[in-house]
């Protein structure tokens, strides 16, 4: 994780350097582009087993909550500094500030005292094996786990059709259909901020009444569904304006709900010596499907409108539910070291106040 916070450091600084010395070219931000984003696979690949290390199962959605929260904080502060920064000092200078908040977050990940026992592959008896062959174990271990394959059914599913709505998708139809202005937009999408904020905040205490399970089951229809609102919003410029307003804090709500408590179940059913090939076949397929779905998007507003596109991408994404249905999920309350995984018999487990 420090490696890649330093890697992407060191590779955003070399952008400030070539615009000093007139020597920006579109293949450098092309290089760079792709080195930030492999880095980030290396330390979003590395982060499941270190969580899990440093955090005890029973506060798996408490830290979950806490974290998600200051992620939601900077998506509501970062680009207004960012902004800020580009107006008042330049590009050049933001990205000198986006490279030492990598090295910041470097100082700080490096000195949490964590213990790492040796995996499998470091043993002088295991077989080495390729990292093809640690990828498939992944994805095989995904496929055959009933929480983690419906988790993922459910997560892609939502995604794809998130995707295929989209962001840009939804500024056009706000600018194009309900007559918004781009500051009305922007202050939509902030409010939206704000609703992941609160969810993210609310999601620990939400599990704790209806149970981790029924939380993801709600956050995955809380998160697609409430794009119908702005598609089918009319009316007054106030009406039009907190239809999308709506949509996106409830939208943002739902986002959290998911992943906080989805997060939290599956860091606590990954045993340890498979987590970060879990993470990887993971990430491939959840984020793999995203610009499937934008380009399906972008067919689909050509063909049928915009207005149509994004109720087919509400109806589609509150139907990942139907993955979580006959899985375990639903039956999940909480999670707990007598019962990782909150079911099974209660009597067995002696933890009915869980069940």
């Amino acid at each position: 994780m420090v490696l890649a916070d330093l890697i992407r450091a060191c590779v955003l600084l070399t952008l400030p350097a070539a615009y000093l010395s007139g020597t920006v070219t579109l293949g450098q931000l092309y290089a760079v582009a792709l080195l930030t984003g492999a880095a980030g696979v290396l330390f979003n690949t590395a982060y499941p087993p270190f969580f899990a290390h440093l955090v005890p199962r029973s506060s798996y959605v408490d830290a979950n909550s806490k974290l998600n929260a200051s992620r939601s904080a900077s998506y509501v502060a970062g680009p207004a500094i960012g902004g800020a920064l580009v107006q008042a000092l330049t590009a050049p200078v933001a990205v000198v500030a986006d490279a030492l908040s990598f090295v910041v977050s470097a100082l700080l990940v490096g000195p949490i005292p964590i213990h790492e026992p040796p995996t499998a592959a470091a043993t002088a008896d295991a077989p080495e094996r390729s990292l093809l062959q640690r990828a498939r174990e992944g994805l095989v271990f995904v496929v055959r786990h009933p929480v983690l394959r419906a988790g993922l059914g459910c997560a892609t599913t939502v995604n794809f059709f998130t995707f295929v709505s989209g962001s840009g998708l939804v500024v056009l139809f706000a600018s194009r259909h309900l007559g918004l202005t781009a500051g009305a937009i922007g202050l939509a999408f902030g409010v939206g901020s704000t609703g992941a904020l609160l969810g993210a905040v609310m999601a620990p205490k939400i599990s704790r009444q209806i149970g981790v399970g029924r939380s993801i089951a709600v956050g995955a229809v809380l998160f697609p569904a409430p794009i119908a609102i702005a598609a089918a919003a009319g009316g007054p410029v106030w009406a039009r304006l907190g239809a999308l307003a709506g949509a996106e804090f409830l939208s943002g709500i739902g986002v959290m709900l998911f992943d906080v408590n989805l997060n939290s179940l599956q860091a606590a059913v990954i045993p340890d010596g498979m987590r970060s090939r879990v993470a990887g076949a993971y990430s491939t397929v959840n984020y793999g499907i995203r610009p499937v779905g934008a380009i399906v998007g972008g067919l689909l507003a050509t063909l049928v409108g915009l207005r149509a596109t994004l109720l087919v991408a509400a109806i589609g994404g509150a139907l990942s539910l139907l993955w979580l249905l006959p899985s375990p999920i639903p039956r999940i309350h909480a999670l707990t070291p007598h019962n990782p995984t909150g079911t099974g018999d209660a009597a067995a487990d002696n933890q009915p106040a869980h069940h």
